[in-house]
Parts: C-alpha cells; structure tokens; sequence
C-alpha cells in the first residue's frame, strides 16, 4: 500500500501536470487501501479475501469549464493520461457559472489529528479463531438456531489525500475493522434470519465475538412465529438501529443538491421548525475514532461541529462549494456527505418506552426504499413486535407502515437513550405517536 507521503506526491504531480496542459485550476483525490476478510460458517472456514485498492480522480478547469476523468493506474504514464482526458472533456464542456474550487480562505490549512488509524496485525489463524468463537455463541444461544450464513471478520486500512491548485494538499490513514454474524432460525415450518454486527477504527473497541453472535441469535429466535396485523392507526416505535434511517432522510432533504434542484421535501426550510422543541440533531466530524470523522471534506474545506437542528429549528443546509454557489451560500463542508450525527435523547431507555406507549408496534426491521425524497410520504415493508400493556406480546411480520416525513417528525413523542448502536449515527429509539399500519 502507498504511504500517505507518496500519495501527497502523486497528487503535487498530477496538479502539476494539470498546469502543463493548460488547465486555469485542478483539484485531486487519490486512495489506496489494503485489507483481509475471513467468513467462516458451521465451524470451517469458507472463504478468505485479501483486498487491494487503489484509485484516482482529477477534475481541471479551463474557466468556468469542466472536465474530470479517474483511473485505478497509479503509474505515472495513465496518470499523465487521465489529466490529458480530464482536459479533452473540459475544453468540450459549456460553462457553468459555479464551476470551480471551494474558496480558498475555507481551506483546512491548520487540522486536528483525529486518531483514525489503528492497523490490526492479524494473522489468519487468529481472523479464523475470532470469527468461529462468534458464529458458534450464536449457534449455541439456542437449539432453534438452525442453520447459518456465516459470521465475518473484516479488516482494513488505506490512506486518503486531496490536493487542489489552490495550495492546499492533505491526507490521513485511516483503519476499520468489523465482525458480523447472520444466522437462521427455525421453529417447525417458520424459519427467520438476522443479524448483528460492530464496526470500530480501532479493533481493541469491537464488542466481544460472543456478544456480537450471541445478538444475533437473539435477534432471529425472537422473530419467529410472527404474525400479521389488521390494518389500522398506531403509536409507533422505531428501534434505535432503525431511527437512523429517519436521521439519512432528513439529511439528504437538507443537502444542497436537493435544494437546488427543488427535489426535497424540505424545500426552503431554513430557519423553520420542523421538530418538538427538546430535539437537536449535531454532526460532529471532530471525534476522536470515529467512524465517519475527517478533519477536511472531499474539497479540502475545513470541516466543524455544528448543529443542523436546535430546538426543532433547522440551522443550516448541508452544502458543498457547487451547491453553495447555486444557492448564493457559503460551504458548510459538507462535500463527501455528513460525518458523525447525533441526536438528542430522553430519559428513557426501550424498555421504559414501551411501558410508557402502552399498545403500538415496535419496529425492528424495514424493507424496500418506499420514501419519497420530494414530498415526504413515507411507506415502508416492516417487522418488529406488537406491543400491549407495556410489554411485546408477539413478533408482526409482512405489515406496511406509512405516513409522511414531516409529520412523523412533527409528532416525535421521544427519543430514547439506547444509542449505543454500531455505525456513525448516534441515536435511541423513536416513538412516534401514531402511523397507518397496514396488514391484513
């Protein structure tokens, strides 16, 4: 694998040969990565697969015109070729007024070291013992764990940098490492699958194997026997690894692209309370080991803390420099996505959230897309637990929940404090106070 400081070299050369060509500006990324993953299912290994990937893109610009090309070549005659390409592109484009790179007082010229590097010196014997003790915890977690699709051990590390004609070049190792299991259970004819994971920069913070296996099982055997539900209106709760998906649809309705191109459905929001006023929603791309931490984004823009929501308001679009430029707006760093979300919390853990519902539908598992990102309507495949005095009564399975976006945000009861869940969005279970399930 490259080092970063070969990396940064590389990119000095291909701005450099931008420049060569003719080109007014240039700006360029480039990543390479290493790793290993092992799966092992009823006890023997069944597959090893060592990783190595590398790649490039360039975009130049003549003006206010521009071309990019990429390539997976890192020698350095398809690099020459590959910035050749992005100018034959650039010269053949029509101008566009906010082509160009993000302004250079914007630029993360001074950055946090965010310990996002922690390489594991695995050996395969050692991938293989980790990945058998998870699968056999989830098959001895119960005797109708009948079968099972394998448990995983993942790792891997590469290195990122940007540089952009404007001075700016950056970079940074990084490391992710992860274990999941998947497992089937069966209960006469009934039969269920699911699973659990944990995904960590630093493999020493990854849950223990046997707690991984054995939330799995749980996971499938509480899912068998369900049943179906008749149609009708209901408190609904979205378990905490659920509720980020309610998290991903509000910011990508606040994402500048969606603005303007008028394709979201909270079009023009700004400064508009769209949630109670006890919820604010932060991304935080600051955290030291997080998982989707970075201290620039993908244009070299410095990246910072900041609220997107505070007391139901919404504070601010999430924007790139092209984005912002549509909206005659200022960056807010956000090229490459959101990093790190976290959502305010109650004081109630699920268990206590149920008992305060008292009868409704826990939700634990969504299928199919079924969101409309321009009007908001909300109609999802789901499974979970219908819920009666307080307490799951039984698993539901093959029901339809629906309702709207901004509504269901409007009529957020709580959030729950169960927000230790794997993955970049930190956040507890949702109720909302009522939806349309439909059933039989």
């Amino acid at each position: 694998m490259n080092s970063v400081e070969q990396l940064e070299s590389m990119v000095a050369d291909l701005l450099a040969e931008a420049r060569k060509q003719g080109a007014s500006a240039a700006d360029a990324a480039v990543s390479s990565s290493a790793g290993l993953s092992l799966t092992v299912r009823l006890g023997e290994v069944e597959t090893i697969e060592h990783t190595r990937d590398q790649g490039l893109g360039i975009s130049v610009y003549f003006g206010k015109r521009k071309g990019s090309a990429n390539t997976t070549d890192l020698k350095p005659v398809a690099l020459r070729e590959a910035v050749s390409k992005a100018c034959t592109i650039a010269r053949h484009t029509s101008e566009d007024e906010c082509a160009g790179l993000a302004d250079p007082h914007c630029l993360a010229n001074n950055y946090p070291e965010l310990n996002l590097y922690h390489p594991w010196d695995l050996d395969m014997e050692q991938a293989r013992a980790l990945a058998l003790e998870t699968e056999q915890a989830a098959r001895d977690y119960d005797s109708r764990i009948s079968n099972s699709e394998g448990a995983t051990l993942s790792t891997q590390t590469g290195s990122f940098i940007y540089g952009n004609s404007n001075g700016f070049v950056g970079g940074y190792p990084s490391s992710r490492h992860s274990l999941n299991c998947v497992v089937l259970a069966q209960d006469g004819d009934c039969m269920q699958r699911d699973y659990w994971y944990d995904s960590r920069r630093d493999w020493r913070d990854l849950k223990p194997a046997q707690t991984i296996g054995e939330k799995a099982a749980a996971n499938a055997v509480a899912k068998l026997n369900g049943r179906k539900l008749g149609t009708c209106q209901a408190p609904v709760i979205f378990r905490a690894d659920i509720a980020s998906h309610l998290l991903r649809s509000l910011t990508g309705a606040l994402r500048g692209h969606a603005q303007y191109r008028r394709s979201s459905f909270l079009l023009d929001s700004l400064e508009q309370q769209i949630f109670p006023d006890w919820v604010t929603v932060t991304e935080d791309p600051h955290i030291e080991k997080g998982l989707a931490s970075a201290p620039f984004d993908n244009e070299g823009v410095a990246t910072r803390p900041k609220a997107i929501i505070e007391q139901g308001i919404i504070q601010t679009y999430l924007l790139d420099s092209y984005s912002a430029c549509r909206l005659q707006m200022q960056t807010t760093g956000n090229a490459g996505g959101v990093r790190n979300l976290a959502v305010s919390s109650g004081d109630l853990n699920l268990e206590q959230m149920l008992r305060e519902m008292g009868s409704g539908l826990l939700v634990t598992e969504l299928m199919g897309q079924g969101v409309n990102g321009v009007t908001g309507d909300y109609s999802r495949g789901a499974a979970g637990f219908w819920v009666e005095n307080g307490e799951i009564q039984y698993p539901v399975e093959e029901i339809t929940i629906a309702g709207n976006l901004k509504e269901m945000y409007r009529d957020l009861v709580t959030i729950g404090n169960d927000t230790d869940i794997p993955g970049s969005i930190q956040t507890g279970s949702w109720w909302i106070r009522q939806m349309t399930i439909a059933g039989n």
